[in-house]
Formats: structure tokens, sequence, C-alpha cells
């Protein structure tokens, strides 16, 4: 074993050894997530969109394509609440979007993030985007929450002005507020911040969490852009166009359609200019690249989800509990290490995902969370453990909660002083959830309803209990 040792490493010094075969670099790991983004919003999801997404489109033509994986809530701070910590909406600290200067809608000191765990296994880390987990005088500040680096919206109020005096960035240990120019468009101030961490740690593992704005509402682009989506008189190429009058913190947009399709442009466009640096530095083959969105499409600042079918043929959006409003795309890509034009049909969730990226990182899977790792169906093997069911809990004029095993999905509505409405579909067969079994499957529906109660404990987070119509 001695002489071995010395051949290598007597080796190792004649540059006979490549690099590569010296350690195994540990992959950098991009992780793209759309803002209110519609599971048929993607060409590669809806062939017929009509806001084609070639770039990222390559991410499914050169990687995998999921059809069944679910965001954490249906809104965004509790989605990414499930993103970061691994746990659904039964056990998460955060299970709704109220916010409040007592800090309850920000993550606490002992609830640890996927990025912490990352830093901690000696990764970069960097964010650029919108964080909705903590201002910067709280426990879930993006400095104290792993991210050496970042860039953007605290919360999500703010995130819908895209032409900002100020935004906020990690600056000595602190996350402050810093001024932007406001004639200057946020997404393009966020991207170049972004592909600027990816230069600087080239040479490094890096985590670059993109937690971009596009599409959220308000609807708005720079007017270069909006002249693409017009002909050439100044009309809409996408009519008929309703004009949106401002309110509920909506500016008014004359042409709502022809803003959000270029909303989604600028998203894809952006996506390959993530691409496009990554394989300039001789990076993307060995970095794991994955999109995806924190919840169904909204309707808010004039959007129109009916018009683009930006659920996709499934029933509901943004605020629902049916698939149009938590089953989103998720789309992974990594040269080399994936095998391209894969499908996966398994369902898979958010909660999923921090096991699954400190697995990539090589380290171990954390105790105490809902997520389960899918790193082997990356790699085209089965997966060695399956969700027996997914949760989910939201708490906005009452109580909505879906709880699916199988193909079987029962959804319960409760208000305070009114009986329980429960709802049971087959999603395999009845996709978009118009057909309720629930009076003809009274068996199941309990057997479900009984999984529901077990499947959640009582929120600690006083922000979000709703003890009186919880059950």
């Amino acid at each position: 074993m001695k002489i071995i040792n010395m051949l290598f490493f007597g080796a190792l010094l004649a540059g006979l050894v490549p690099a590569a075969a010296q350690r195994p670099a540990k992959p950098n790991i991009v992780f793209i997530v759309a803002d209110d983004l519609g599971y048929g919003n993607l060409s590669s999801y809806q062939a017929a969109s009509k806001t084609p997404t070639p770039h990222i489109d390559r991410l499914a033509k050169e990687g995998l394509k999921f059809t069944r994986f679910y965001s954490g809530n249906t809104v965004c701070a509790p989605s990414r609440c499930a993103l970061m910590t691994g746990k659904h909406m039964g056990h998460a600290w955060v299970r709704g979007n109220a916010k409040g200067k007592d800090g309850l809608a920000a993550l606490r000191s002992q609830d640890t993030t996927l990025a912490q765990r990352l830093q901690a296994a000696g990764y970069a880390t960097g964010m650029y985007g919108k964080w909705g987990l903590g201002d910067q005088d709280s426990q879930g500040a993006p400095h104290l929450k792993g991210f050496d680096s970042f860039f953007g919206y605290l919360d999500q109020t703010h995130a819908h002005d895209y032409f900002t005096k100020r935004l906020y960035e990690t600056a000595g240990g602190q996350t402050v507020e810093v001024p932007v120019d406001s004639a200057k468009y946020a997404q393009d101030l966020i991207m170049d911040k972004a592909l600027k961490f990816i230069g600087d740690n080239h040479e490094k593992p890096f985590f670059l969490y993109l937690p971009l704005t596009l599409p959220h509402a308000e609807l708005r682009v720079t007017d270069s852009l909006m002249r693409q989506f017009q002909n050439a008189d100044g009309s809409s190429k996408f009519t008929p166009e309703t004009p949106f009058e401002g309110k509920n913190h909506y500016d008014s947009q004359a042409q709502p359609h022809a803003a959000f399709a270029a909303m989604i442009h600028r998203l894809d466009a952006d996506v390959g200019r993530v691409l496009d640096k990554l394989e300039q530095l001789g990076l993307d083959k060995n970095t794991y690249v994955f999109f995806t969105s924190d919840n169904g499409p909204h309707k808010e600042g004039g959007a129109d989800p009916e018009f683009f079918n930006s659920a996709g043929g499934l029933r509901g959006i943004k605020r629902d509990l049916y698939e149009g409003g938590i089953r989103v795309p998720l789309l992974v890509r990594a040269p080399g290490k994936i095998k391209p034009g894969g499908i996966v049909n398994q369902p898979w969730a958010f909660w999923d995902v921090l096991p699954t990226l400190t697995a990539l990182a090589g380290t171990a899977t954390p105790k105490h969370i809902d997520g389960l790792p899918f790193t082997p169906v990356l790699n085209g093997k089965p997966a060695t453990r399956l969700h027996d069911h997914f949760y989910w809990q939201f708490n906005e004029n009452g109580l909505k909660e879906a709880i699916t095993q199988g193909d079987w999905k029962l959804i319960r509505f409760k208000q305070q002083g009114t009986p329980e409405i429960l709802e049971l579909y087959n999603i395999a067969q009845d996709r978009s959830e118009t057909r309720n079994l629930a009076r003809s499957q009274p068996q199941r529906v309990a057997a479900l309803r009984k999984l529901m109660l077990a499947a959640k404990t009582p929120a600690e987070n006083p922000r979000f209990r709703w003890d009186s119509v919880e059950e």
C-alpha cells in the first residue's frame, strides 16, 4: 500500500495524474425559482404556449422534466420556507404570507436552511432575487441563514416594484439597504450580480439560489422590451387587451397581456444567460441547474391566467390547493450527469429539495424533516424511498388543506362556525379535478381525512394559528 501511494504521489508531482482524478470535485448547484409562473407558461410543458421559452426548454431537452412536482404552498413565503427547511406545511414555522415587525413571519434562529447546510459543506453561497423569509433585523435575515452574498428584495410587497429606489445586500456580515437607480429595471441589476457571483466563484463549489421575481405582478418591463410585443402602431400583439386600473399596490397597465408575455420572455432570456455563463467558464458539466416556480399562476395586477392557459389545463391558480395552485414545473440539467430528454412522473415536492441537494453535495441527509432525496432519480435510478402521501395547508380566509396518496387527493375547506367541505378527486383519471367523488367514496374520504389529521401538528407560530377552524 505504501509503495502504491508513493507511486501515485510521484505521478501526481510529475503531472501524470489528471487533476480530476486527484479529488472528485463537488458539483455546483444553480437553483432558479420563478415567481407565480404557471405550469402551462413554459413551452416545454405546453407545446401551444403563447409564450415560447426556448432557453428554459433546453433544460428539458438536455435533462429531466418532472410532470408531477409540487410547490411548498400556494403562495410565496410558506412555499419558500418548505424549500429552505425541508418541512411541509404540517410542520413548518412559516405557514402563510402574513408579515409583521414582530418577526413571526421570519425564520427563527433554530430553523436551519438549505443554504446553511451547503455553506457548512464548503460551498460559496449566493442569493439574488426575492427572499421573503425575514427582514434585515430579524433572525431570518439572509446573512444569518447561510448566504455569503445576497442582493435583491427581502419581502414580497416590495418585490412588486420593478423600478425601485432601494434593494438589499449583504455587506460586512449584515444585510443592509442600498440605494439603486430607479430608472433601471431591478431584474437587470439582480441578474448582473448573479452572473458576477458565478464568475467570482468559478474555482470553488458554489450554490447559486436565484429566486427571481418574474413574472410576479406588477406587470412591468422596460420600454424596449415592451415594444417587442407591440405592433408598429404601439398596439398589443396579444389581443384582446383589457387595461388594468391600478390598485392594491399595483400600477395601471394598459396592455397587461403584452407586458406579461414580455416578462416570460425576459425570464427565459435570463435563464439563457446563466447557461451561457456556465459554458463560457467551462462549468456546465459540473453544474446542476434546477428550474421551478414557487406556486401556480396569479391574476393580480392585470394578469390573465385564462388567456395564457397558465395552469396548463389544471384546475385552479395561486391561492388554490387544486393542482393548478400547487403543481409546478421542475426541470433539471447537468450535462454528462443526467441523460437528456428524461421524464419523471413520480410525485415530488419542495420539501424534497433540501435532502436532494445536500446529497449532491456529499453531506448527510438531515433528520427531523419531511423531505426525501430524489438524487437517485437524477442519476437514472429508482428512488430509494418514496412518499406515502403529500400534505398542504393554507390559512387565508379560513382553512384549506389538501392531501394526496397515490392518485387520490382530498381537499378540505373549513370556515369558522360552519361545517367542513370535503372534495375527493382521482388526479390520474381526472387531471383537471372536475369530478368530486366524495359522496361515492366515503370510506376513502374517511381514510384520507384521518391521514390529513395525522400529517400535521398545531402551528408553533402564533401568527399562523387558526385553532378555532383547524378541527
